[in-house]
């Protein structure tokens, strides 16, 4: 039994990774590696990877009953792999950071990655380990309410490899944004990958190094 089962329906405050502001709503569902939470308008599901902190919420601000929203996925032994394959296909918004998320569809699951289609960065290589927040929406929304013919919702015609660092190694040679381009010195030529570094060469030349498990994100612009 989870420490957390006895706190079931209670409002509560979390705070995650990279992200200022606590998130407040009702616990509704606890798995091996997710939590579910109500914040009144949506449901939100974390991977406990990224929670910091987390207790019972006795402020004015707290969320004290279960707003009026449809939940869209299974809970019947949820977890975190199942959460994402639930999302498949549905509408989603997915937080990388505490200020960066995509919108839009994932499209297919892999061993530590998925792809996602965004309407704005089109294809992006999501690594599972940096995801902190799903936000499914109703059936009936779309991103940036676009027409269903604006966008696909078939997976691009690519061949995919098993593991995000052999995706990004694939990808040597092309003209990549890592981490949705956050940083523009984290948008460049993909010169290499050499044990557990990333190899990116700037605009002006210069290179910039990082730790492999430090990209959350890759796409070509």
């Amino acid at each position: 039994m989870s420490l957390l089962n006895a706190m079931l329906g209670s409002p509560i405050k979390l705070e995650i990774s990279g992200r200022a502001t606590p998130i407040r709503g009702l616990l509704i569902d606890v798995g091996p590696d997710i939590i579910v939470v109500n914040d009144g308008s949506k449901y939100l599901y974390l991977p406990i990877l990224h929670i910091q902190k987390l207790e019972e919420d006795d402020s004015s601000e707290s969320v004290t009953s279960e707003g009026e929203v449809e939940q869209l996925f299974d809970h019947t032994e949820i977890s975190y792999r199942k959460t994402v394959m639930n999302a498949k296909g549905v509408f989603t918004e997915v937080c990388i950071t505490g200020t960066q998320s995509l919108h839009g569809y994932i499209t297919s699951i892999m061993n530590d990655y998925f792809v996602f289609f965004s309407p704005v960065h089109r294809t992006v290589y999501v690594s599972l380990q940096h995801v902190k927040i799903i936000i499914p929406y109703a059936p009936d929304q779309t991103p940036y309410y676009l027409n269903r013919e604006r966008f696909p919702l078939q997976p691009p015609n690519i061949t995919l490899a098993r593991t995000f660092e052999q995706q990004m190694k694939k990808l040597v040679g092309e003209l990549v944004a890592l981490d949705l381009g956050e940083n523009p010195s984290k948008i460049g030529l993909l010169k290499s990958m050499d044990n557990q570094l990333v190899e990116l060469i700037g605009p002006d030349g210069r290179k910039l190094y990082m730790h492999r498990d430090h990209v959350k994100t890759i796409h070509v612009p």
